[in-house]
């Protein structure tokens, strides 16, 4: 897809702000990961720098809500994540402008280092569940209404908005809806009251996160919030899911729940019931299967 040519000149003068060596034209080539954004990569000469853009009215504050997702996750000096050069909305367009990351070799340690690195994530804490500011799941907007009780909070922020939601689409069924208030119910027993909120990536699969060349995780496309540990960790066993050495270092570094399977299972209806709500009946069976073991 063509950039707009007025963009193109708004992003060459924010680059020519920033680096010294940029000449009159900038190339555009289209990059991965554009499901939601138009993605490029820029060519400057010298360096590459990564391009995301999307529509300012359609979903606003997207891409502002994702570079302070970043910078959050950066302050930690935890994961590496991309050096943010700009962002900026002009034209209806929203623009931000990131640190190429050149792909890397995943050494036998990249695993390991990954799940070390989550579990100290995980161990940023906060006063209360949620985040200063709503943000987004994708192209879902997601509520963060602050919470000092983790049930509360994935039920009224998480569960309830997309049940309705799918059931106003009738991609859910009155019955459903109904084991769905079953499961509310049995939420205290899945989880304990005593889970201090954690910090984390909130969107955590595989097509979320890159191996540098020096063999580093980087994490990318945040949907930040302090939330329960286990919604990162039930994330990565979805669409691929990740190498047994990852859960293991987790599991090293921060022991987990006895029940954490049910915890994940109970952790992976948000990002279903987002796909369902997205693309359609293909993710129902998974969403069934779980509420059934549940109600």
């Amino acid at each position: 897809m063509a950039v707009d040519p007025h963009i193109q000149w708004h992003i060459l003068k924010k680059l020519k702000d920033h680096f010294s060596f940029v000449g009159h034209h900038i190339a555009f080539t289209s990059a991965r990961g554009g499901c939601i954004n138009e993605t490029y990569c820029i060519d400057l000469g010298h360096q590459n720098v990564f391009c995301k853009l999307n529509n300012a009215s359609k979903l606003p504050g997207l891409l502002a809500k994702e570079k302070r997702g970043l910078e959050l996750i950066a302050v930690q000096n935890i994961f590496k994540t991309p050096a943010i050069i700009d962002w900026f909305e002009v034209n209806n367009y929203q623009v931000l402008l990131l640190e190429w990351i050149d792909d890397g070799e995943r050494s036998v340690n990249f695993w390991k280092k990954f799940g070390e690195k989550l579990a100290a994530l995980h161990q940023v804490s906060n006063e209360y569940f949620g985040l200063s500011e709503d943000n987004y799941m994708g192209s879902v907007p997601q509520s963060n209404s602050p919470s000092d009780n983790w049930i509360d909070f994935f039920m009224l922020n998480r569960l309830e908005p997309l049940v309705k939601k799918c059931v106003l689409q009738k991609q859910l069924s009155p019955k459903h809806q109904s084991q769905f208030e079953v499961l509310y119910a049995k939420l205290k027993l899945v989880f304990n009251d005593a889970q201090r909120p954690s910090l984390v990536h909130g969107d955590l699969w595989s097509g979320n996160f890159i191996c540098n060349q020096r063999s580093e995780p980087v994490l990318i496309d945040t949907a930040i919030y302090f939330g329960h540990p286990s919604m990162d960790l039930a994330m990565t066993t979805l669409f691929g899911g990740f190498h047994p050495d990852f859960y293991e270092s987790y599991q090293y570094y921060s022991p987990l729940p006895l029940n954490y399977k049910d915890q994940w299972d109970v952790c992976n209806l948000y990002p279903l019931l987002i796909h369902l709500h997205l693309f359609g009946s293909s993710y129902l069976r998974q969403i069934e299967r779980i509420l059934n073991r549940f109600t």
